[in-house]
Order: structure tokens, then sequence, then C-alpha cells
């Protein structure tokens, strides 16, 4: 998800495997591994897939930001006190991501 958050254009599978393979960290994927997590990845709506190209491209669904405030409200959605859940993420907060939150709530 990182390489098709951070790419300005639609990757195929064999870009996404070129990516990988050329990372000293990484191992070298098949491009039949890479098309399997992409097709997960679309089954569960995170990845919007171009058919009309060959090879098929891939562009993520959403924005990082998008999907990392999804996920902060899957985690309230599932609290069962979610004031508490908000008081201990606001009471973990540094002083600039409070003072963003205020601004936020504000409206600005």
């Amino acid at each position: 998800m990182n390489l098709l958050w951070g790419s300005a254009e639609t990757l195929s599978a064999y870009d996404i495997q070129a990516v990988l393979a050329g990372d000293p960290a990484g191992k070298s994927l098949a491009a039949t591994t890479v098309l399997t997590v992409l097709s997960r990845l679309e089954a569960k709506g995170f990845v919007d897939r171009d058919r009309d190209t060959r090879p098929h491209r891939y562009r993520a669904a959403a924005t990082r930001e998008a999907h990392m405030a999804d996920l902060m409200h899957e985690v309230l959605g599932g609290a069962s006190d979610r004031t508490a859940v908000l008081e201990r993420f606001v009471g973990q907060v540094g002083p600039e991501d409070a003072a963003a939150l205020r601004r936020l709530l504000a409206g600005r």
C-alpha cells in the first residue's frame, strides 16, 4: 500500500515487483505473489484496478489519511465506552497534536 499511496501514477504488479526487488532489505517476490496480494486488497476495497489496460494497473482506493481515519472510526465503533477511549487518546497526544485537535474542533 505504501507504494500505491506514494505514487502519482497507477502501477502494474510488475512495477511493484520491480520496486520491491530493488529494496535491499526485501525479498524477491514472484509476480504471481504480488498479483495475489493486489487481488486481495482489491476484494477488501483498498485498491482499484484499471481493467482496460494490460497489464492491469492499480491505485489506492483512498488516501493514506482517509484510510487512517477509517481505522480510527472502526476502533471507536468497537468501543463500549467511546468517551473513555477518546479521553485516553487525547491524554496521550503531544502539545502540537492537541493544538491541532483544538483548531479542528473549533472549525478552523
